[in-house]
């Protein structure tokens, strides 16, 4: 009877002590994780410090980390304060590298400083991105986007260039892997394709990163989809899906997908067809007259649609002239409404879009 105690008292502590251990690794691996991440994330930040001018790049530097895992933008303005967006906010920062929300701590920016970070981010051959420069903006290696402010300068063709710039907007690309993964399976078709879909957000809360994540794992294959991968085609019109630099994609967006970057969205979509045969087109930011003829041309070959547009509500799309017939027509049977309330790229709703009525 004792040993037969004994031995029951020994497994016991056997088992309490492996899974004690095993809850220690499992923790340890979490933290260390979850360091490994915190260090990626800064060293974005850090890694585009490399285009701006010395002074500035140096005063940046110094900012606490728990703010540069989170930087969204770097906004420099000619004789204003350094400014940036992190963690939903905005601050001014000083000379020693603090944050405050007082303009007048703020360190301000010079002309010279302005002057010496484009021409690190133009890599001192403004020419060789004068078709970047008309659209307001040069992609970076990394699919970070720095967006110009100045002189407009017009042509006979349209904008020529941008000249006296004045301010300029390093706008960080952070890739979240897997953040859509929740979402597949709203998209999904019984059919094993999916549903035209259109992901609605005002700015900032995430709708181009939830939609680069689901373009990768359409691509890829999911489980709902029974593994099977999709032949996506992305119209690539801002350079921020894909984020492209030297025909190679900086973000990841699937094995089977085809960008055209640079592209308008109805003239890629025609090419997209002729020549690429794909299952869906995914494009971003669609408003325009000519964006909803792009929509039709996709439907009239059979082919799904997955994009994202600014707003917050369905009456913010109904009051758009563009968009009222497509909503009015039904064309999209799902739409994704995002916020920030619980950090970027909450879901605020999902709704199916011949009842228009919430399915989560």
């Amino acid at each position: 009877m004792k040993n037969r105690l004994f031995k029951r008292l020994k497994t016991i502590m056997v088992l309490s002590l492996f899974f004690c251990i095993l809850f220690l690794a499992c923790s340890y691996l979490y933290i260390k994780e979850g360091h490994v991440m915190e260090e990626k994330e800064i060293g974005i930040y850090e890694n585009i410090l490399e285009y701006i001018s010395l002074e500035l790049s140096h005063t940046l530097k110094k900012i606490p980390n728990k703010y540069k895992k989170n930087v969204e933008e770097i906004r420099l303005r000619y004789g204003s304060p350094l400014n940036i967006y992190s963690n939903n906010s905005d601050f001014f920062v000083t000379k020693d590298g603090l944050l405050t929300r007082n303009k007048k701590d703020g360190r301000l920016v010079d002309k010279r400083e302005i002057i010496e970070t484009f021409q690190l981010v133009s890599n001192y051959s403004v020419y060789a991105f004068e078709e970047e420069i008309k659209n307001g903006f040069i992609t970076l290696r990394g699919g970070h986007r720095v967006g110009i402010g100045g002189k407009v300068l017009y042509g006979p063709n349209g904008i020529e260039t941008i000249r006296d710039i004045s301010s300029l907007n390093m706008r960080i690309a952070r890739e979240k892997i897997g953040v859509s993964e929740k979402l597949i399976k709203y998209i999904i078709d019984f059919s094993h394709t999916i549903y035209d879909t259109l992901i609605v957000s005002p700015p900032q809360c995430g709708k181009t990163t939830i939609l680069r994540d689901l373009i990768r794992i359409l691509s890829n294959g999911s489980k709902d989809l029974g593994g099977k991968g999709m032949k996506v085609g992305v119209i690539d019109e801002r350079s921020e899906l894909a984020g492209m630099y030297n025909g190679m994609p900086q973000f990841d967006i699937g094995l089977r997908t085809d960008v055209l970057d640079g592209c308008n969205k109805k003239d890629g979509t025609i090419m997209l067809i002729r020549a690429m045969s794909p299952d869906i087109v995914a494009m971003d930011e669609i408003g325009s007259i000519n964006d909803v003829d792009a929509i039709h041309e996709a439907l009239k070959a059979g082919v799904k649609i997955i994009a994202t547009i600014h707003g917050s509500t369905l009456e913010d799309l109904v009051s758009k002239k563009s968009l009222r017939m497509l909503i009015e027509d039904k064309i999209f049977k799902r739409y994704i409404f995002l916020d920030n309330s619980k950090g970027v790229g909450t879901v605020k709703d999902i709704i199916e879009g011949d009842s228009f009525t919430s399915i989560i």
